[in-house]
């Protein structure tokens, strides 16, 4: 079977773990060079550019954390010099600090702020140099953006829900330029950001009776970076398994 993505290099935002990881696994599969970057999982992130190179991919790890833009435009330009350029930007990184609005830290909502929003304007402006026409922009949002669905979830689906306004505005920009920029929103995904406990509450609110899996939303990524979606940009691809329905 031919590879979807062969020839093309990928940067992907948080790629050592969780939905990061299987979408590196997904994108390198299809046959991108792919760049990552990882803020505290060395070993994680070590591992999974090794495991990729032992079936003849190419994976870069590098160690940038998203709410440091000099850390963040580094990164990037570090896989451009090494692979030639950047084709697919997915920005995956993104943190989640609960808490009630009466007693919640400015430096939380400082820092989420910082990593969920500004580092995804950063690496695009980043990697807009690297990218020519036919450039694919893909960021991991959440149906947060249109259902909280937990009390201390208030600063979360604010970023998300600006996130998906980020997307269609960039869009616009972005259009005539021939690059595409796309938001994915997972629902209830078994991840260790959704803490175990929570999951049997979830499963009864999921049409399909499930938690999502990470190579399932690695799956429509890698999708929307490929050949065949040059019309779809703007969006907000919900993927949730009938959470919202």
């Amino acid at each position: 079977m031919s590879k979807t993505l062969s020839g093309k290099t990928a940067f992907v935002t948080g790629g050592s773990r969780g939905i990061g990881a299987a979408i590196v696994h997904r994108l390198a599969k299809e046959g991108a060079r792919v760049a990552f970057t990882y803020a505290a999982s060395a070993d994680k992130a070590t591992a999974l550019a090794e495991e990729i190179g032992a079936t003849g991919g190419a994976a870069l790890p590098i160690e940038a954390d998203s709410g440091h833009p000099d850390a963040l435009q580094a990164a990037i330009r570090r896989a451009a010099e090494r692979f030639g350029g950047i084709d697919i930007l997915v920005n995956n990184a993104g943190i989640l600090i609960r808490g009630m609005v009466d007693d919640y830290a400015l430096s939380d909502f400082d820092r989420m702020l910082a990593v969920n929003i500004r580092g995804v304007f950063v690496a695009v402006q980043a990697a807009l140099p690297h990218m020519s026409r036919g450039g694919r922009i893909i960021t991991t949002g959440s149906v947060a953006a249109d259902r909280a669905g937990f009390a201390g979830a208030s600063v979360y689906s604010m970023t998300k829900a600006a996130l998906a306004a980020l997307t269609r505005g960039l869009a616009r920009d972005l259009g005539p330029r021939g690059i595409t920029v796309n938001i994915v929103e997972p629902g209830p995904t078994e991840t260790d950001m959704n803490i175990r406990e929570y999951h049997d509450m979830l499963k009864p609110l999921m049409a399909v009776g499930r938690m999502g899996k990470d190579t399932e939303i690695a799956s429509l990524v890698a999708y929307l970076a490929g050949p065949e979606t040059d019309f779809i940009t703007g969006a907000a691809l919900t993927i949730d398994g009938g959470y919202l329905a």
